[in-house]
């Protein structure tokens, strides 16, 4: 206990890194279980859009998206989300899955959507990251166009 005091003492600037990143990273797993969100795996992901239609929302910026998306998944990047609910509005009754690159942005993303109405609200877990290295497909084409 005598040198855990000591070693604090000693390096209390790196002591207080830990402590920071420590509180960040409670505070990421803990602000989606208190707003509600689910965060689904990549296969599981799969199933809610086979099986209940879901839709991907990817919330990366285009140059990202460009270089690979989910199959027909509907891109609004998470600046311009607020901008674009009337795009969104026909999809408020299926679910949604939101990915990004590898969960942090779609997290927020679905908050905001939970915060505007949209009840079937998932997060991608793992984003794009997961989603590639659990062997799934992506496409590298334009994005699907939401219809007017």
């Amino acid at each position: 206990m005598e040198q855990l005091l000591e070693f604090i003492g000693n390096h209390g600037m790196l002591v207080g890194a830990f402590i920071a990143v420590l509180a960040m990273l409670i505070w990421n797993l803990l602000s989606d279980v208190i707003s509600g969100i689910e965060s689904v795996p990549p296969l599981q992901a799969v199933s809610l859009i086979n099986h209940d239609n879901a839709l991907v929302l990817d919330v990366r910026e285009t140059n990202e998206f460009e270089k690979g998306h989910i199959i027909n998944a509907l891109h609004i990047s998470v600046g311009n989300l607020g901008n674009n609910f009337a795009k969104l509005d026909k999809y408020r009754q299926q679910p949604i899955v939101v990915g990004c690159a590898s969960g942090n942005r779609s997290s927020h993303a679905c908050r905001i959507l939970k915060k505007n109405g949209f009840e079937k609200v998932y997060n991608l877990k793992g984003g794009m990251l997961a989603w590639q290295s659990a062997g799934l497909p992506i496409a590298k084409n334009t994005p699907l166009k939401a219809k007017k």
